[in-house]
């Protein structure tokens, strides 16, 4: 995939009718989103050894996300919230709202243990020189969870649009009419080197997720359409 390419463009969809939003995030009918994209080398855009399908949608008062690894032996070893899940297993979301490359930016991670990493972005320029990462921000009232599956592990989040801090295009009373994102998977398989996948490779090497030059785009599908946000989602 040469860097001429442009960054992929993708509607996000409303959820269907049937989704309850106080149901446990790994009981929701997750297979009734569509699927957003499978993830690629984020390198060079090629196919990744273990695959990494992502899903996501909103409703009036969240964006919801779920990824769907292939991995032959998921691990972790860090549990505590803000660890640094990157070091080992793990899957990413960096988010913005607004349709420009955005220099501050929300990141979120999970790993197979169900551990939490969210921060705040500062990247100035944005090539990473001058890089920020504010890990006291907490996202006010997301929501997480991971598991096992069969042949892998998976990873979701309901992230309320009120959530999100000023600095990144928030806070917001719904969804917006556009984002600014990427999507993310760290695997590494016990004595081979790490895979790095994304849905918008930055294509670069070694592997750096922080080009949000090359964040996809989301036009959010029947934006402002819906009736006003319910409550704020609690906790865990």
């Amino acid at each position: 995939m040469p860097p001429s390419v442009p960054p992929p463009s993708a509607e996000l969809p409303r959820l269907p009718g049937r989704w309850d939003p106080a149901r446990e995030l790994s009981s929701l009918p997750w297979d009734s989103v569509p699927l957003l994209a499978w993830l690629a080398r984020t390198e060079d855009g090629g196919l990744p050894v273990q695959a990494t399908a992502v899903r996501l949608g909103w409703d009036p008062g969240a964006l919801w996300a779920r990824f769907d690894c292939d991995d032959s032996h998921p691990w972790a070893t860090l549990a505590a919230r803000d660890a640094p899940l990157w070091q080992e297993e793990t899957v990413e979301l960096f988010l913005a709202a607004g349709v420009g490359d955005p220099e501050t930016y929300v990141e979120i991670e999970v790993n197979p243990l169900g551990a939490l990493f969210d921060a705040l972005v500062e990247n100035p320029g944005r090539e990473r020189a001058a890089l920020a990462t504010d890990t006291a921000f907490d996202w006010p009232g997301i929501r997480w969870a991971a598991g096992r599956r069969s042949g892998g592990w998976w990873a979701a989040l309901a992230l309320p649009w009120a959530g999100l801090p000023p600095e990144a295009g928030g806070p917001l009373s719904g969804p917006p009419a556009a984002l600014r994102a990427n999507l993310y998977r760290i695997d590494r398989p016990p004595g081979t080197p790490a895979e790095h996948s994304a849905w918008s490779p930055t294509l670069v090497a070694p592997a750096d997720f922080h080009r949000p030059r090359r964040f996809g785009r989301l036009a959010v599908s029947g934006a402002g359409s819906g009736p006003p946000p319910g409550p704020d989602l609690a906790g865990r």
